[in-house]
């Protein structure tokens, strides 16, 4: 007897899950016909004579009971298959490329697949994440929309998502990326890259990265295993649909209508959720394997680089996430978003080399070839990938516009870092001039140094209300700080409500769910708009960071400092041409103990004069 190892012992062990997943599909196919069964057996036997007669009171009620009860069970069985069917499973945000936009790029997964001797990708994608996968996007109902819209396209030709030239942006035909497969056969699925990927990886580094990945094509086109996977994806999709369908309605007889719908969709999910939990084992089971097989097929390929690229994987990850919410996250909530984000991974991901000493030696790679070479046209696709990562990790609308424009790094600190610290400085002066309104009593003649209008706006006034002892009961006894940081806490959350209503942004905007709502946008499919980066801000850290805007404000007029992009940390000061990380523990005294003596001493220092008014927006 011949003993099977390597990917093949892989392989069988998930051919042997999938069909154990199948065999609960056939279960639940069978338990739904049994009484159908059960129906024929009486209706033959009474038409032979063989059970009962046609005058057996008895067997005559016992044929209509179990008929009918037949057809129950049949309408109800069709009404979950339908909605397992055309429930559409989620697909992942992606920016399709198009082969005639990186010939070389496909041509490289072309030689990589025929070097493990498993199907090439059907198409390839990126994603504004430190990940790469196969995705299958063969599932009916995924299938059916696009024949929809290729017969829409008869009339009218859509636009490519990225070209050269900027156009409706990557959401047009973002799912467009698999041609039609042919009737019966598996057709590979979609190789989702990271895009950081792309531009810090050489490209021997990324094709020993993909190696793994490409090799899971193998079991992916097997029949047993696609179809396992619809059938688990199709149920996963039909949970959510039951879900959100038995949500209260807003037609015409929202009440009549929720009656009918609930229990519907309620016995749906309960089918949908008992057959998960069947499959939940053998899929996981599946999937290991899979994995199993794909990596011990690649372990012939680029295994020494692997080892390399791993290391560069850990690396670009914390250069990317440092990039978004210290670099990005600042643009993307005033309305600007960086159009280069994977070029200035780059630069983020040198400067992390320079300063850690475990990643010395990393430079000298740059030398080699970039894998974003590969592509025909690297800034249009950096540009698109750019604006998608804005729109899942910020929520911000799916297109550019008047308050959603792209900026470039070269006028990201003027544009940006020097615009964020004016519009902070403007609310925390504004909000001064509210307490001092409320402070003042009724009838009261107002101060003089009010008689002529608002008060300047200082960074003196500042720091005076910060450490000014409590006046009455409407400071408490804390101070001021206490109560500015919860009005801008409130003031924050208000203005960034205002935004997310005139963007459309959030979960109720309509994003379009696994099962393909007409409402949601069509380039997003299962995703709800926003993954925010960061938690939300306390109103101590609020005010630190609009004192700082104040402080950076002042310095800018009156010591000639100049904005700056620090590619790891974000907005960064210059002073004398050289960044001033020195800043942030004489505002933490000055906001958490009422202590201007480091704060005082630092402006000192710099030169910059506290009394002097600053510009504001």
């Amino acid at each position: 007897m011949r003993t099977v190892a390597g990917p093949e012992a892989g392989a069988l062990a998930a051919r042997a899950r999938a069909l154990a997943v199948l065999r609960i599909r056939s279960t639940a196919l069978a338990v739904a016909l049994l009484p159908a069964a059960a129906a024929v057996v009486l209706l033959a036997g009474s038409a032979t004579g063989s059970i009962g007669g046609s005058q057996d009171e008895g067997w005559t009620a016992l044929r209509w009971v179990v008929t009918g009860g037949a057809l129950v069970v049949l309408l109800l069985a069709a009404a979950v298959a339908a909605v397992v069917v055309r429930a559409r499973p989620a697909l992942t945000p992606t920016v399709p490329i198009d082969e005639e936009t990186a010939p070389d790029l496909y041509q490289l997964i072309r030689d990589l697949a025929e070097r493990l001797e498993v199907p090439a990708p059907s198409a390839i994608a990126l994603t504004p994440d430190c990940d790469s996968w196969l995705e299958d996007r063969t599932h009916p109902a995924h299938t059916h929309r696009r024949e929809r819209r290729d017969r829409g396209a008869l009339a009218v030709e859509e636009p490519r998502p990225v070209r050269g030239t900027r156009g409706p942006g990557p959401a047009a035909g973002a799912d467009r990326v698999v041609d039609r497969p042919e009737r019966g056969a598996p057709q590979a699925p979609v190789l989702v890259i990271g895009s950081p990927f792309l531009w810090w990886m050489r490209v021997a580094e990324l094709r020993a990265l993909l190696a793994p990945v490409v090799a899971g094509t193998g079991p992916s086109v097997h029949p047993d295993i696609a179809s396992a996977r619809r059938f688990v994806r199709g149920l996963d999709a039909a949970v959510a649909v039951a879900a959100r369908g038995g949500e209260p309605s807003s037609g015409p007889a929202p009440a009549l209508v929720a009656v009918v719908r609930r229990p519907a969709f309620g016995f749906v999910g309960w089918v949908a959720r008992l057959l998960l939990r069947g499959c939940r084992d053998h899929a996981a089971e599946m999937e290991r394997a899979v994995a199993a097989a794909a990596s011990e097929r690649a372990q012939t390929v680029d295994y020494g680089l692997r080892i390399v690229a791993q290391e560069q994987v850990g690396l670009a990850y914390a250069g990317w996430d440092r990039l978004l919410t210290r670099v990005a996250l600042p643009a993307w909530r005033m309305g600007r978003w960086p159009s280069r984000l994977d070029a200035g991974v780059v630069s983020a991901l040198t400067e992390l080399s320079r300063r850690d000493r475990l990643a010395e030696g990393f430079t000298s790679r740059l030398s080699e070839r970039p894998a974003c070479d590969l592509l025909e046209e690297p800034g249009a696709m950096d540009e698109a990938t750019s604006l998608l990562a804005a729109r899942l990790f910020h929520g911000g609308p799916p297109e550019p516009g008047p308050d959603w424009s792209p900026v470039d790094w070269g006028a990201y600190p003027e544009e940006v870092v020097d615009r964020k610290w004016r519009q902070e400085a403007a609310r925390l002066n504004r909000l001064l001039d509210e307490c001092d309104d409320v402070q003042e009593p009724v009838g009261a003649a107002p101060a003089p140094a009010r008689a002529s209008g608002p008060a300047p706006a200082t960074l003196a006034r500042v720091i005076d209300r910060l450490t000014a002892a409590p006046a009455g009961p409407a400071d408490s006894t804390e101070g001021g700080a206490p109560r500015l940081a919860a009005r801008l806490s409130v003031e924050v959350a208000r203005e960034e409500a205002a935004a997310t209503r005139a963007h459309g942004q959030g979960p109720a905007a309509g994003a379009e769910g696994p099962a393909g709502g007409s409402g949601g946008d069509p380039w997003i499919d299962g995703f709800a708009p926003a993954f925010p980066l960061q938690p939300p801000r306390t109103g101590r850290e609020l005010l630190a960071d609009h004192v700082t805007a104040m402080v950076c404000c002042a310095a800018v007029d009156t010591a000639g400092a100049a904005p700056g992009l620090d590619w790891l940390d974000g907005p960064a000061l210059l002073v004398g041409g050289r960044r001033r990380a020195d800043l942030a523990h004489p505002v933490l005294s000055l906001v958490e103990d009422g202590d201007d003596g480091p704060l005082r001493a630092w402006l000192g220092e710099v030169g910059v004069r506290p009394e002097k008014p600053v510009r504001l927006v």
